[in-house]
């Protein structure tokens, strides 16, 4: 074939509308000999690696701008700056090192999420066999290039776009792309219409897709960001706008709120000082600035979500957003996918059904193929349970049974094997079609595995594959050759009853043919098609996809070919009914106590899926989403996706209930419901992992996407991704996110009513002049940071870490009403530090007018001198007394209603580590702090104390006292925390809202 001088890879029509020789001239290559080495080359580096950029890859600007673009952080910046100007650099330098300290924590964080997320992308589909120099090479896959000739085959994960040019039976799993959820058939025909939609282009197969069955080959058409994934990516880059979880609009909220009130708190100092500037009045002022602003509040935040990245992490989630761990703590409906997420991914053949035999059931799960095989007898749908079952030996069983499993077994193309990992030593693994693996390891399972029956003699000479325009499958083999040398001829069938139904003429009843003609002159006996319609509906009812198996001798004919010259309708007819089997993908074992868990958390489980409805609702019933008791039919709590779409937001808006499954769901419907729920103001959790779930990931409040089974694009659209792919992980997730929310109004109270009591305490100080008539500090500007960075935060990181209470996922979601401060956690802030604060100057003013005849010196707020001995005394005392109030106020803090001094509370102290070392450790540092010469009276502008020390201790009791008398009254005057949801009671409630529904459509009817 002759090479074209010029490369067109973006003509204007797209390239599934050309023919091959067509492709190949546009591509300059060759289909036999493929592309040179220098040609590959050059082709690489004009049009760039084969890699969706993403992002970018990880960006560490973009990383550390999004740790200091926020409202507290800029008014750290204002302070640090007015902290210069007034030559107070002390001040200044230490509130711009802890900038950089939670700039660096953050950062460090993210940085390390983005990482591992880099690292998981790039696991992702890393080689591909191409030919080269008329030679077939496996090649890196971001080295392949337009025109090169790539080879496809089970179990193949696509690299590039191409254009088919040769197939064997191709099939792809096209979901990550299309979300279709069965395989799709591949041919070379040409398609004419260029705007047919890509899962209707057959003769073209897409990167990131993955061959489930058969070989084939294709041109490379579109590499990188040219590619239909890497078009959508650079949709869903273009608009990546991260909109600001709650927490972070409540907290810029409360900055703003922190700044106004530093702002006003100055102009209150210079009033105080008729407007006139010194250097004592500006240090002044910026201690009450600095008093205002809870220094150590972005770090305590950053190393609290940083902890809960830990642990989300060793339960199986990366999450990719510091803030949107909290988020997750507020959600009130979770939107789940069903296979991988609530199942295990893992078809598994659970019922089968034979004429004469009856029903039998397969144990067992996944592809190991370890498991007994019962026959059960016939049964209706109410009596299974009362049924003796009779265990089916390996290799034994009736004639009938032996030959619907070697119609699985052989009418198949899936392969199962044990891994030979030594990571995975052991385990067993599939390449081929889900359901097909399902069937094979049911025939290992009765010691009829295809493996086996090919070493007896049986040999495949011709395959019909799985065509969806006649679903179904049949194979032609040539049996085991006899004693007398004599070979037999087996047909076998598999597909879908309507289809497969279609094609028998007979049925096999134990060891008797039986026609299904003699009532009717050819047609199907009315009886027997009742018969089979009944246990059809037995296995579907149980969420089983149903399958029919099917077999017939086979005379060749002398002079055919019997691999090529066969007709597919010649053998696919006169055909033996063998039997049914129900094929399902069960759930995990952990599901229905995560949905359940949920239903306790006041959070609604909906799940959004692909598959059939009554497969989707019988899964829904396993799983604890909708009441097992409840039908099917007519269920509002159930609908398909065309019902959903079909529905204006109007009408959507009107439904007392939204539904709780969804099948045969699209992307869209994904989006719409995302929708419906935001309208409804609920806060969203959206599972995806095909590229075409970007959309709702986004839209949704928080999105996680699969890590095993996602797409790239999907994973960077996501907030959050589970290397498991598993609900509980989810749910395991939204309890943290509750724990962090708690933990952070904890500390919040904490570092906040530290604030308000060192405002007390300055404000009221400003009515104490010394002899030049300036303000006397009751504390100093470095007391007053080392209290907020020191002596506050660590305890507050402590509370950050305090464990979860025992009903943190007994209780339903806040509200968007129910902000970071709600009415209580305000109060508290304010009444806890009034009290410390009122404490403290107390403290202070006992010692300077009850031991110091109220002298207050000169210049005190500066220097240190003989006059200023009980200003500097009246200092410290009220310095150890505000850091023990602030070390009693972080154990206060533990519980809003409980008192924290009870025996048994005190005892479950020792717990958090973090807190209580850092209580202990910052009482022992005030005593350095006081007694050091040099830094008492330099840095801290305090001195020693002795008999002080009553005052302090008296301070501390009082204050303990004090609380526990306050959260008594609370306990007693103000209402229950919360009403504790029940899954019990949400199971009821969803039972009566379809009883409701289904008298008032009853009564509607009848009008």
């Amino acid at each position: 074939m002759v090479k074209s001088k010029t490369i067109q890879v973006e003509p204007e029509v797209p390239y599934h509308t050309f023919t091959i020789e067509q492709v190949a001239e546009q591509l300059s290559t060759n289909t036999l000999e493929g592309l040179t080495t220098r040609e590959a080359n050059e082709r690489l580096k004009k049009y760039g690696p084969n890699e969706l950029q993403g992002s970018g890859g990880v960006k560490w600007y973009k990383v550390l701008w999004r740790q200091v673009a926020n409202t507290l952080v800029f008014i750290l910046l204002v302070a640090t700056i007015i902290s210069f100007a007034a030559k107070d650099y002390t001040e200044g330098a230490v509130i711009l090192v802890i900038i950089i300290m939670n700039a660096a924590i953050g950062f460090w964080q993210e940085y390390n999420a983005e990482q591992t997320m880099e690292a998981l992308r790039n696991m992702s589909s890393p080689t591909s066999k191409v030919i080269r120099n008329e030679t077939r090479t496996t090649i890196p896959n971001n080295q392949a290039v337009p025109g090169d000739i790539m080879i496809f085959e089970d179990g193949d994960v696509i690299g590039a776009d191409c254009r088919l040019f040769e197939v064997f039976n191709l099939e792809t799993d096209e979901a990550l792309l299309t979300g279709e959820a069965l395989p799709v058939q591949k041919n070379l025909e040409v398609i004419q219409s260029p705007n047919q939609p890509l899962g209707d282009r057959l003769n073209m197969v897409f990167s990131s897709t993955t061959v489930v069955k058969g070989r084939a080959k294709g041109i490379v058409i579109g590499t990188g960001m040219k590619t239909q994934i890497g078009q959508i990516a650079t949709t869903i880059m273009q608009s990546d706008s991260h909109e600001s979880t709650p927490l972070q609009r409540r907290l810029n909220k409360m900055a703003y709120f922190i700044f106004l009130a530093a702002v006003v708190l100055v102009v209150i100092v210079f009033a105080v000082h008729s407007f006139k500037y010194s250097q004592e009045v500006a240090i002044y002022a910026i201690s009450v600035a600095i008093a205002m602003i809870p220094e150590g509040l972005v770090a305590v935040v950053t190393l609290t979500m940083a902890f809960g990245v830990r642990r989300m992490a060793e339960v199986k989630a990366i999450v990719r957003r510091l803030a949107s761990l909290e988020s997750l703590g507020a959600v009130t409906n979770i939107c789940s996918d069903k296979t991988g997420t609530l199942t295990q991914s893992k078809m598994v053949a659970v019922r089968m059904w034979l004429p004469g035999d009856g029903f039998y059931r397969i144990a067992g799960t996944g592809f190991n193929p370890e498991g007994q095989i019962y026959r059960q007898g016939d049964f209706t749908a109410t009596n299974e349970n009362q049924r003796q079952e009779e265990l089916v030996e390996n290799g034994s069983g009736s004639n009938h049974f032996l030959r619907a499993l070697q119609a699985v077994s052989l009418c198949n193309m899936a392969e199962i094997r044990k891994t030979t990992n030594p990571e995975n030593r052991g385990e067993w693994s599939a390449i081929g079609d889900p359901t097909e693996i399902a069937l094979q390891v049911l025939a290992y399972k009765a010691g009829l595995a295809k493996p086996d029956l090919l070493k007896e003699g049986f040999k495949l000479l011709t395959e019909f594959p799985f065509d969806s325009s006649v679903k179904r499958m049949s194979v032609l083999y040539k049996g085991p050759a006899k004693q007398d040398g004599s070979e037999d001829h087996f047909i076998f069938l598999k597909g879908a009853t309507e289809r497969a139904l279609g094609c028998c003429t007979h049925y096999l009843d134990g060891d008797n043919v039986r026609s299904l003609a003699e009532e009717k002159g050819g047609m199907m006996s009315k009886d027997f098609e009742t018969m089979i319609g009944s246990k059809i509906d037995i296995l579907a009812e149980k969420g089983l996809r149903v399958l029919t198996l099917a077999y017939r001798r086979y005379q060749p004919q002398p002079g055919v070919d019997l691999v090529h010259d066969l007709v597919r309708d010649e053998i696919e007819r006169d055909m033996v009914f063998l039997g049914l089997v129900g094929i399902y993908d069960p759930p995990r074992a952990e599901s229905r106590p995560a949905v359940l868990q949920c239903y306790d958390a006041g959070i609604r489980v909906h799940m959004l899926t692909g598959d059939h409805p009554s497969t989707a609702a019988a899964i829904a019933k396993e799983v604890a989403i909708i009441p097992e008791d409840v039908p099917i039919k007519n269920n509002p709590l159930i609908m398909t996706a065309s019902q959903f779409d079909a529905m204006s937001d109007e009408d959507v808006d009107k439904l007392e209930e939204l539904p709780r499954v969804v099948a045969r769901c699209s992307p869209n419907t994904k989006v719409k419901m995302i929708a419906a729920l935001h309208r409804r103001r609920l806060f969203a959790a959206m599972t995806g992992d095909g590229v075409n779930d970007s959309p709702s990931l986004k839209a949704a409040d928080v999105g996680i996407a699969m890590g095993q089974s996602g797409s790239d694009v999907a994973k960077q659209a996501a907030d959050i991704v589970l290397t498991d792919d598993n609900f509980a992980t989810i749910v395991q997730a939204v309890a943290e996110g509750r724990r962090i929310f708690a933990n952070i109004q904890k500390f919040i109270a904490h570092l906040m009513s530290t604030n308000v009591a060192e405002i007390v305490v300055l404000i009221v100080g400003l009515a104490f002049k010394d002899n030049d008539h300036n303000a006397v500090f009751p504390m100093s500007a470095v007391q007053i940071l080392f209290l907020n960075m020191i002596t506050s935060s660590p305890p507050a990181m402590g509370l950050g870490l305090e464990p979860a209470s025992e009903s943190n996922m007994r209780e339903p979601p806040r509200t968007a009403k129910q902000g970071l401060f709600s009415f209580e956690v305000i109060m508290d802030t304010f009444v806890y530090g009034l009290a410390m604060g009122a404490l403290s100057f107390s403290a202070f003013c006992t010692v300077i007018f009850g031991f110091n005849n109220g002298q207050l010196g000169s210049k005190c707020n500066t220097h240190y001198s003989d006059d200023c001995e009980g200003v500097f005394k009246a200092r410290a005392t009220a310095y150890a007394s505000l850091t023990l109030l602030l070390l009693a106020q972080a154990i206060n803090c533990r519980s809003l209603r409980d008192s924290s001094w009870a025996l048994k509370n005190l005892k479950t102290l020792r717990r958090n580590k973090m807190l209580w070392l850092s209580i202990v450790v910052g009482a022992l540092v005030v005593i350095p702090c006081i007694y050091i010469p040099g830094l008492n009276h330099n840095l801290f502008k305090h001195s020693s104390i002795s008999y002080e020390w009553g005052i302090v201790l008296a301070a501390v009791v009082i204050f303990i006292l004090f609380s526990d008398l306050y959260k008594f009254i609370k306990r007693r005057t103000m209402k229950p925390l919360s009403v504790r949801a029940n899954s019990e009671l949400e199971m009821e409630r969803m039972r009566s809202f379809m009883s409701q529904t289904t008298q008032r459509d009853s009564v509607m009817a009848s009008k």
